[in-house]
């Protein structure tokens, strides 16, 4: 008994999975259809927990303002903290403020500058992922937590590996990111040979927005900001 037991739920979780393809399939063509509107967009990452006194806080919203000046448009993970500051910073910028949200238990909600047709909501970290990288010229990283550097790692393996094109990853704020650096260069690097000289040429440190705009079109100056998609 204890036997067909165990076999009758191994068969309904099987059954279950079966039927989550659609639901993730759906998510994709959803997100396909709506990002490919969008024209060329930069993801700014940071953490959800970014409070507006902060100077981060700040500092992202300047960087959103001046990335929308500079004609491209701003990818958030749609929630507070940076997320919030990126949006707002595009919306008071006049530019494309897209979020790509996902309810975490410390994110109860999207955030009010994301425009109205291009707020998108996920189940699977996945599915947002993809979009986050599919349909964006650069990724500008402000500090944060365990996703953050998830996303940072992610954009790295895939530049690294060749499965997408090169585009500038920009960390914000050298006295968050300077330890992690040092360790890639003296561990990663020199250490255990881990990586290539080369793959430090993919991350950029910089502290101001200036500078920030000056690497995005440093890089697509030639392309005149044709979107990778």
């Amino acid at each position: 008994m204890r036997k067909e037991l165990h076999h009758k739920g191994w068969n309904e979780i099987k059954t279950n999975d079966s039927w989550a393809i659609f639901k993730i399939m759906g998510e994709f063509v959803s997100g396909f259809e709506k990002m490919s509107k969008i024209g060329p967009c930069v993801s700014i990452f940071g953490s959800a927990r970014t409070k507006p006194e902060d100077k981060y806080y700040k500092l992202t919203e300047q960087i959103a303002q001046n990335i929308v000046q500079a004609g491209y448009g701003v990818i958030t993970g749609g929630g507070p903290g940076i997320m919030e500051a990126g949006n707002k910073g595009a919306h008071l910028g006049g530019g494309t403020s897209v979020g790509l949200n996902i309810e975490l238990p410390f994110e109860q909600h999207d955030n009010p500058y994301i425009d109205h047709d291009k707020n998108l909501d996920f189940d699977y970290f996945f599915v947002r992922k993809v979009m986050f990288v599919k349909y964006a010229q650069g990724f500008v990283v402000m500090p944060g937590g365990f996703g953050t550097l998830d996303e940072f790692f992610e954009a790295l393996t895939l530049i690294q590996t060749h499965k997408i094109g090169k585009f500038p990853i920009i960390l914000v704020g050298t006295d968050f990111w300077k330890g992690l650096i040092d360790w890639i260069k003296q561990t990663l690097l020199n250490g255990f040979g881990n990586i290539s000289p080369k793959d430090l040429d993919l991350i950029h440190l910089v502290d101001t927005p200036e500078e920030v705009t000056e690497i995005l079109d440093g890089f697509y100056e030639e392309s005149q900001l044709t979107p990778n998609f």
